[in-house]
């Protein structure tokens, strides 16, 4: 499609604003700024990649899972987060982006997904505290993206929010089990709450003041939460959680703040989170090695697709050319 002249385009910048200004959605046919589209490819996939990704700390233990219940549940939750990052990654390319393309950046390092998932699974408790927590921060940071402004992210993450919810009740009740049950079971579930609590907190992203590319979202209306609000609603979130579970959070800070209403807490390691972020996480290299050993290992059933679309197109063209000339 060719440019739009400079006058076109700035009434076509006027429309845009007037679309935003409506709080409502563009849609792949509309005229979008540049920029608008960048930042939301960017965070479609970094989006998109923490789904896939996110699969292989609990994947691992599903064959390891203690009965079939458990396992049945863990591995509907797998295939869920597969189909969020199927949905995600169709949302991109609503944006002229090609799916294997984003593959390409995250392989090569030059697209991120969310750091928590570098963290690693080291116990079947741990299956739970990453539904309970995990899932419970990233309810919090989608839910608000459901109102997002472009119009196929909104409507994917409804549906991804609502499995997300219930992803983070079957961690809770994983973990309440445990807490019922004995002194080491109990013992299990305070380790892993201690290891996972500091790490999803940074799942919002750094503080405010650190985060250059949040007033430019949210003024476009993807994002509608700072990265602080998003956190502390978490926190005000988890805390009465916690106390209904019996557990312990790892925040000597942690007390409730009559006068502002929400509960005050310590500051994460931010130099911890930007070593993560920059791949130097306990399991970052982990994670994309095996990212690409199963890009790789897919290559056949790619092609062998690639082939049947190929020949189903070949077979098509000839009956069309015939109905066509029965319509002369």
């Amino acid at each position: 499609m060719a440019a739009p002249a400079a006058a076109d385009e700035e009434r076509l910048s006027a429309e845009f604003d007037a679309v935003i200004a409506r709080q409502e959605r563009i849609e792949p046919r509309d005229w979008m700024p540049e920029g608008y589209r960048t930042t939301l490819i960017r965070q479609i996939a970094q989006h998109a990649h923490s789904e896939i990704i996110g699969m292989q700390p609990e994947g691992a233990w599903i064959s390891r899972a203690p009965s079939l219940r458990r396992k049945a549940v863990l591995l509907a939750k797998v295939q869920d987060e597969a189909g969020h990052g199927l949905y995600l990654y169709s949302a991109a390319e609503t944006l002229g982006v090609d799916r294997a393309e984003l593959t390409r950046r995250l392989l090569t390092g030059a697209q991120k997904y969310s750091s928590i998932f570098n963290y690693p699974a080291l116990s079947y408790t741990d299956v739970g505290t990453i539904g309970w927590l995990v899932d419970g921060a990233a309810i919090c940071n989608q839910v608000p993206l459901c109102r997002s402004s472009y119009g196929p992210y909104s409507r994917a993450m409804i549906r991804i929010c609502k499995e997300e919810s219930f992803h983070q009740r079957q961690g809770y009740e994983l973990l309440a089990t445990m807490m019922r049950g004995t002194d080491e079971q109990r013992a299990l579930v305070q380790e892993s709450v201690d290891r996972w609590w500091w790490p999803s907190l940074m799942m919002f992203g750094p503080p405010d003041a650190d985060s250059p590319n949040t007033a430019q979202s949210m003024h476009w209306g993807i994002k509608r939460h700072t990265n602080d609000e998003l956190r502390q609603r978490f926190v005000d979130m988890s805390v009465p959680q916690a106390d209904a579970l019996g557990v312990r959070l790892p925040d000597p800070e942690l007390t409730w703040n009559p006068d502002r209403g929400h509960y005050d807490f310590g500051e994460p390691d931010w130099a911890e989170f930007t070593r993560v972020v920059k791949g130097d996480g306990p399991c970052n290299a982990e994670r994309i090695a095996h990212r690409r050993r199963a890009h790789e290992d897919g290559a056949w059933v790619r092609e062998a697709a690639a082939a049947f679309a190929a020949r189903g197109a070949q077979q098509q063209a000839p009956a069309g050319s015939g109905a066509a000339h029965g319509g002369h």
